[in-house]
């Protein structure tokens, strides 16, 4: 009964998107994450994939990627990634999941949800407004994506358990310095953070892994882990 994570699966079951055009790595990653999934997940587990998890571009595209995790072992929990651009409103995606007999797969978003004695919470976070190439509009999204964690924080206080939070961006400025989300994160007393979307160079500058103000920061982007999902609690 354990807690794991793993990001960027960039499933492509049921879309034109091979993902070995972007290094070695990435050749037969589906079979390395069921090989790996499976070596380590039991039924009684749980798993947190903070996005990127599908390349379809419509709900109906993903069916395939979303029965290949269902029938993997152990409850997921998952949220939005910047190319999970099947999203749709939650209504949707239940009615999707529930014509597809998907029943191990819950949705974070504006929610938490409980798990070995932690509660989950999470959004997709973004780019940070001082990133070289952010815009206007990158701005706004920012914000937005600020008031969906805070929602999903203001929604797990009256439990009073310890926070373990999933994003897809890392929450941290360009150069690794603090932001509007690490002081979030540090107001709510959050003890875990993990995040992905960083893929290649896991050294770039702006990525803080570690203990750092009281939160154990963890990157688990899939080529990262060695598409092995990692055990967090």
């Amino acid at each position: 009964m354990s807690i794991f994570a793993i990001s960027d699966l960039h499933l492509s079951l049921g879309a034109d998107k091979p993902m070995d055009i972007f290094g070695p790595t990435w050749e037969g990653y589906t079979e390395k994450i069921k090989e790996n999934w499976e070596a380590r997940i039991t039924d009684s587990d749980t798993v947190l994939i903070p996005g990127d998890i599908s390349w379809a571009m419509r709900i109906q595209e993903a069916e395939k990627d979303f029965v290949f995790l269902d029938r993997l072992p152990g409850r997921k929990i998952v949220s939005k990634g910047n190319h999970d651009y099947w999203w749709n409103s939650m209504k949707k995606i239940k009615e999707a999941f529930d014509s597809w007999g998907v029943t191990t797969i819950d949705i974070l978003h504006n929610n938490y949800y409980e798990a070995e004695g932690y509660v989950i919470c999470g959004t997709r976070g973004w780019r940070h407004p001082d990133s070289p190439d952010a815009t206007e509009q990158d701005r706004k999204v920012y914000e937005r994506e600020l008031h969906r964690l805070t929602l999903s924080l203001e929604s797990a206080k009256p439990t009073n358990k310890p926070i373990l939070c999933g994003l897809h961006y890392p929450p941290f400025g360009p150069s690794g310095e603090d932001s509007e989300f690490t002081e979030l994160l540090e107001k709510y007393g959050v003890k875990i953070c993990i995040y992905g979307h960083i893929h290649y160079n896991f050294d770039v500058t702006g990525i803080v892994r570690g203990m750092y103000n009281g939160i154990h920061y963890r990157l688990v982007s899939a080529d990262y882990l060695q598409f092995k999902p990692s055990l967090v609690i």
